[in-house]
């Protein structure tokens, strides 16, 4: 044989060994599963409050670090204190693109309502991002330098002048007021409406005397002087506002989160869930998040899988004994 067949002949011989060990090898790993058109992001509230600018916060962060080859959708269900997205999600059963962000009213709205026909318990858990925090706030225009010049003035309005503005009714909001006024014997008319941001802007309009607003929806207002806050609903000072006494430091145990999740329809594959698990993953550990953890006074706090339904039905009886005890349910 002379060398050019030769170097044919192991030319393909090699070339028959190669694919030979190519067909051995086994095939890598198929890509997990991914959405396969926009992701419908459900806030279950309305424009301009704590969860809708959570959402678009994160929004913007998947887009940004192309955490997802689908876009994320902000859609706001704020209808009946969140009544509205509860339903759609559970109506939306085995969806893989589907999402919604959750605030307390997850647990107080199918409370109140139990004709809804909502187990939070049957919802995919996909992460809790952080617990948010609030404040008791006045306009900078008043007088009232302190929670005594506050409880001072309800009381010397009188419950029909002193007009507390919140989210929604049964909520957050009016379950921190509630926890104010049984604190502190007062009695407050309780004005509710569909975003944290607008309650916000009535307090700054003068149309309310005082919120218990998130530090998202205030601090703007709030860093252009035209709102105080008073004291602070959490264990010790908040980092953003070291000059706010908190109510455990005046003398009353008044303290309060709201949590910050992310959940799905109920019965999601398995795979969709790994998916979203994963993005939100990368949104908590991204500097994005951190830096508005920070500056909004959220309090990172990550949790998934069971662990994360366990503290979602732990907390619904936590709310359930709350609601009992402001006469809002039997």
């Amino acid at each position: 044989m002379n060398l050019a067949r030769r170097s044919v002949f192991f030319g393909l011989g090699a070339l028959a060994m190669l694919t030979l060990g190519m067909t051995a090898t086994p095939a890598p790993a198929v890509a997990g599963w991914q959405p396969q058109k926009p992701v419908e992001f459900v806030i279950m509230a309305g424009q301009g409050g704590g969860a809708d600018r959570l959402a678009r916060l994160i929004q913007s962060i998947i887009e940004k670090n192309k955490l997802s080859p689908q876009p994320f959708i902000p859609i706001n269900k704020p209808g009946g204190s969140g009544a509205e997205a509860l339903r759609y999600l559970k109506d939306k059963a085995g969806n893989p693109h589907v999402i919604m962000a959750t605030l307390n009213s997850y647990y107080t709205t199918p409370l109140r309502n139990p004709g809804l026909g909502v187990d939070i318990a049957t919802f995919t858990p996909i992460a809790r991002l952080a617990e948010d925090t609030f404040l008791l706030w006045v306009h900078s225009d008043t007088d009232i330098k302190s929670v005594d010049d506050f409880v001072a003035a309800v009381k010397k309005a009188g419950p029909k002048n002193w007009v507390m503005g919140g989210t929604g009714k049964g909520q957050e909001d009016s379950l921190v007021t509630g926890m104010l006024e049984r604190a502190y014997g007062l009695s407050m008319t309780y004005v509710p409406f569909k975003g944290g941001g607008t309650v916000a802007k009535n307090l700054i309009g003068k149309h309310i005397n005082s919120t218990v607003n998130n530090p998202s929806e205030q601090i703007g207002f709030y860093q252009a002087g035209k709102s105080r806050p008073l004291a602070a609903f959490t264990p010790a000072r908040l980092e953003a506002f070291p000059d706010v006494p908190t109510f455990r430091e005046l003398g009353k145990d008044l303290v309060y989160f709201m949590q910050r999740s992310i959940v799905a329809p109920p019965d999601m594959p398995k795979e969709a869930q790994a998916f979203y698990e994963d993005v939100f993953r990368k949104v908590y550990d991204s500097d994005e998040w951190i830096s508005y953890s920070k500056k909004k006074s959220l309090k990172r706090a990550w949790l998934t899988g069971d662990e994360l339904t366990a503290y979602f039905i732990a907390e619904r009886e936590k709310h359930r004994a709350l609601l009992k005890s402001l006469g809002e349910i039997k």
